[in-house]
């Protein structure tokens, strides 16, 4: 392939040219990631972009969660040569400030869904601990992740509603993520089939980035089938402009009550340990779920997935019906779920509980791929 935009700036890596990475294997991504959210249960936006240079496709998706509705306008083409094109039909993303301020715009277009907002990180961005599987002999996951939250600016308009954008209450979270992780059209699962059939296959993912008046308190963790943690995380990080280090607090405590007959999330409470210090409790109440198994690509189907091809430019939009609990348990897979947070120090803040457990989880008593909570 030939040389490209990026291939113009001192940052190269290797000895090849930008339209390489370091790796031949299909399941190499770079993506971004956003939500949005005005401080309340009005809506909630999440929306993402990603490239698959190794199969030649890039796409992008933004799901609304409002009213009873969820509204979906996702794009797919053909990735090319220049990787400093960062628009997929009507969605681009712009960085107009390094990790600080980023432009998401989504044109306007037969949906009714638009939208032009300037993401400003609040904090600075949090690199996490590495995220790295290996299932028997092969590499699975291999990610790199930054992540920070903000407040958001501009306009936004859904189901003919329009919305102007206030900074003052308009908050959310954004990353940037890059490597190893399974997309594309999904393989055969080979000798992961006796893994199956032995029940010994399963994930408890949870994501929080919980944004605060004065910080960020950021936690994640992966469990495998038996609860045995893959990765953690659990950090205070302060706003920008406030000269206090990043704190430690231990190691996370998650506690998910689900609602019965599923695996969706009705309340949670993470428990926190500082080394040293006062332990800390914040009990999440969830306000909105928007399910990316709806239509953003995060769960391949016949119509969609990350990094399929769709052809050279593909345009769709979908709404989806929420407004039972029929309706919306054959989507809850991954669940993006926009939670008030309140601390036992009586702070009350607003952010995402991403939540996923799917196989088996001896630990939330999930001892068969199809258990659901009592």
């Amino acid at each position: 392939m030939p040389i490209s935009p990026m291939d113009e700036y001192l940052a190269h890596q290797t000895t090849e040219t930008f339209d390489y990475v370091f790796t031949s294997d299909k399941n190499f991504y770079d993506r971004y990631y956003f939500n949005c959210h005005p401080s309340s249960d009005e809506l909630f936006l999440v929306a993402g972009m990603g490239q698959y240079p190794n199969l030649g496709v890039t796409d992008a998706f933004v799901c609304i969660s409002h009213g009873t509705n969820q509204y979906t306008v996702r794009a797919s083409r053909e990735l090319g040569n220049d990787r400093h094109d960062t628009s997929v039909g009507p969605l681009s993303v712009e960085v107009v400030e390094g990790l600080k301020k980023l432009r998401l715009r989504c044109e306007p277009n037969e949906w009714g869904v638009s939208f032009d907002l300037l993401f400003d990180g609040t904090v600075p961005a949090l690199e996490e601990p590495k995220s790295f599987t290996r299932v028997r002999s092969r590499i699975t996951q291999d990610v790199s992740r930054y992540a920070q939250v903000g407040t958001y600016e501009g306009t936004l308009e859904v189901a003919g509603q329009r919305y102007d954008v206030d900074p003052s209450a308009w908050k959310g979270a954004r990353d940037h993520s890059w490597g190893v992780r399974p997309v594309g059209e999904p393989e055969a699962p080979g000798i992961k089939l006796k893994d199956m059939q032995n029940q010994t296959v399963g994930l408890l993912h949870n994501w929080l980035p919980m944004q605060f008046d004065d910080y960020m308190i950021k936690v994640m963790a992966d469990e495998d089938f038996e609860g045995n943690r893959l990765v953690e995380e659990s950090v205070k990080v302060w706003n920008l402009g406030i000269d206090k280090p990043q704190e430690d607090l231990g190691r996370p405590e998650i506690e998910i009550d689900y609602i019965p007959g599923t695996r969706e999330m009705a309340k949670s409470t993470v428990r926190l340990h500082p080394p040293g210090g006062k332990p800390l409790t914040s009990v999440n109440t969830p306000l909105r779920t928007v399910y990316l198994a709806a239509g953003s690509g995060y769960r391949p189907d016949a119509d969609w997935g990350h990094g399929t091809w769709r052809g050279e430019h593909v345009v769709q939009g979908q709404v989806h019906d929420m407004s039972t609990q029929t309706e919306r348990s054959q989507w809850a897979f991954i669940n993006e779920t926009l939670c008030k947070y309140e601390l036992d120090t009586g702070e009350v803040g607003y952010g995402m509980h991403e939540n996923m457990c799917i196989g088996i989880h001896k630990p939330s008593g999930f001892d068969a791929p199809d258990k659901m909570a009592p």
